[in-house]
């Protein structure tokens, strides 16, 4: 099968959730005899139209300006209809407007499904004008993908699009994940310590930072946070007022550095307090290295992949106290941290694998296929 991935980032411009996602589902589909090739925008799209990834090309049209968090290409209308011709199946993945675009004006009865990672939070402004182009969009593709059941229970937007709903939870590849040489070890153990915190991920608004900061205020709890972004010079200057001693910010690192500091951690605290926070692969990330969670309930996918009192603890959303208290009580209970690690990582393998999620979705690309052909037969 020769699939098409179309989103708005990737590789290397953007390192967030969904391109995780994608470049997991592709390794891990490649060997069941899938084709995968990723159709993105980016800013050095005219010094570098096409990369590769192993065995995956990527297609990259030019950005040239950026609205509501929307990347927008004038020229990859062209570029995207080529693509299109090539493929059986278009894999979009939500959200991106401009992507609905593109399919509104090229994709020509080509079969396609919607990897639903998020409902659109911050610009829920802008809903009126976008509603009647998204509805024809999901009307148009022939099944849906939420990444949770929990998810999919408390979209809106999903509501309405249940009978053509598919849920395949997001699964990682351990082995895709360099083991940290002993330098690195060291090197990590003698900068931050061990039995910390741990946060990972792109330093955005709905991460819920902030609310990290305030709870590690009179309080002994390390924290470690990975990751840049837009709002790290602010979280910087709120850890500097409130005179915070116990948070180490190390920047975004690679991957063996990542690695060594989730073996080093103690947990993995993910703080994210809006609905932009659709499910947390840093959870699963922690999840696989036998490490205890503490989240936020936002009626999502972190509290599919992190059960309260059994994977870890799940306190109210922008609460600084009960994320203070619960971050006390792994400290104070080392036995207790001991068992929701076990715990995760037997969840991990049970529901998060890649091979679990790529088999989820080559019987969903040979469904919607099939039925495509019995329709054209008919």
């Amino acid at each position: 099968m020769n699939i098409l991935h179309v989103f708005k980032t990737y590789y290397p411009d953007s390192m967030g959730g969904v391109e995780a996602v994608i470049r997991q589902l592709t390794a891990a589909t490649a060997p069941m005899g899938v084709s995968n090739r990723i159709f993105t925008l980016s800013w050095q799209a005219n010094r570098q139209p096409v990369l590769h990834e192993g065995s995956v090309e990527i297609v990259r049209a030019q950005t040239h300006l950026e609205v509501a968090s929307t990347p927008i290409s004038l020229n990859a209308l062209r570029m995207f209809r080529d693509e299109v011709a090539r493929a059986e199946l278009v894999h979009y993945h939500y959200p991106w407007p401009f992507g609905d675009v593109l399919d509104l004006l090229s994709r020509r009865n080509r079969p396609a499904i919607l990897t639903y990672h998020s409902d659109i939070v911050r610009q829920r402004l802008l809903m009126p004008a976008y509603r009647p182009l998204m509805r024809h969009f999901f009307a148009g593709v022939d099944a849906i993908v939420p990444t949770s059941p929990n998810y999919l229970q408390s979209s809106e937007i999903l509501q309405e699009y249940r009978s053509k709903a598919t849920v395949i939870p997001i699964g990682l590849d351990e082995s895709c994940y360099p083991q940290p040489l002993p330098e690195r070890m060291r090197h990590w153990r003698n900068a931050v310590g061990e039995g910390f915190f741990l946060f990972v991920g792109v330093l955005r608004y709905y991460k819920g930072l902030h609310i990290l900061l305030d709870a590690c205020a009179n309080s002994s709890s390390r924290v470690v946070i990975v990751g840049a972004g837009p709002v790290e010079a602010s979280l910087k200057q709120q850890a500097a007022q409130l005179g915070l001693t116990n948070v180490h910010f190390v920047g975004a690192v690679p991957d063996e550095d990542k690695v060594a500091l989730l073996k080093l951690c103690k947990a993995v605290v993910f703080p994210s307090h809006l609905r932009s926070e659709a499910f947390g692969v840093t959870l699963l990330e922690g999840a696989m290295y036998g490490k205890p969670l503490i989240s936020s309930e936002i009626g999502t996918g972190s509290s599919y992949v992190n059960i309260d009192g059994l994977t870890g603890l799940v306190v109210p959303p922008s609460d600084p106290d009960a994320l203070r208290k619960a971050m006390q009580r792994m400290d104070a209970n080392p036995a207790l941290v001991e068992q929701m690690g076990l715990r995760a990582r037997e969840r991990f393998v049970n529901l998060f694998t890649a091979q679990k999620m790529a088999e989820s979705y080559v019987e969903l690309y040979e469904r919607v296929l099939d039925q495509r052909q019995l329709m054209r037969a008919a």
